[in-house]
């Protein structure tokens, strides 16, 4: 099957995260990626996402966070994607602002091999996948301090992503969790409970083409005390 183009809905999603002018370079990445995405998935179990579902539940979920949180976005800020899975949202960031630096992080060597082959084939030259575990290169030069931002949207709990996620942030950095109503919900007793930082969910919106209900998690750890 081939991929499909981007409904009008989806379009008009994109055009509320993107300047018009950068709008015809992402969709041209974006549809390298969905091709060589499902091409490979044909080998390598990288998505259980349907083609057709391609532009809404990747693409246009993986850019959402634009709405919420423009000041990431900044041209010379490090982000990176924790438990990337197939690049998602890394890749998707690394098409959309060229300015950033971002480091794909997954636990899978298969996943790792794929992100780092699609950047190649996107000519991303600010995307790096790396192979390794969150909780270990937290805290290892050059990955420890290094970010301004952590997004992780797996579906790893709260807790676990705290654990893995905060020895990456600069002082003042975000981590940011994909999160529907639903698990966010779940997590609060957790989150009231945490003591070393902050959180708050952001108001929760939709995703185009009835793709579901989305909204984020952030979380800043409490700055030490000198």
């Amino acid at each position: 099957m081939s991929l499909p183009e981007p409904t009008s809905e989806t379009m008009d999603f994109f055009r509320q995260c993107l300047p018009e002018e950068r709008l015809s370079d992402f969709l041209q990445k974006m549809r390298l990626l969905g091709e060589f995405l499902y091409e490979m998935n044909l080998q390598v179990n990288l998505t259980a996402i349907r083609e057709t579902g391609f532009w809404s539940l990747h693409a246009a979920d993986s850019l959402s966070p634009v709405h919420d949180f423009p000041d990431l976005f900044q041209a010379g800020k490090r982000i990176a994607d924790l438990g990337c899975g197939a690049g998602f949202p890394s890749l998707v960031f690394a098409s959309a602002f060229p300015e950033l630096e971002i480091t794909s992080i997954d636990s899978t060597r298969k996943k790792i091999d794929f992100v780092n082959a699609a950047a190649e084939k996107l000519a991303l030259s600010n995307l790096k996948g790396i192979h390794g575990r969150g909780n270990e290169l937290g805290r290892k030069t050059p990955f420890k301090g290094s970010y301004d931002a952590v997004f992780a949207r797996a579906v790893a709990s709260a807790d676990v992503l705290i654990r893995e996620a905060l020895g990456f942030l600069k002082p003042g950095g975000s981590l940011i969790v994909y999160r529907t109503p639903d698990q966010y919900h779940s997590e609060l007793d957790f989150l009231k409970k945490w003591k070393k930082g902050t959180f708050r969910g952001t108001q929760p919106f939709q995703l185009p083409d009835q793709a579901g209900t989305r909204m984020f998690l952030q979380i800043k750890q409490m700055r030490e005390m000198h």
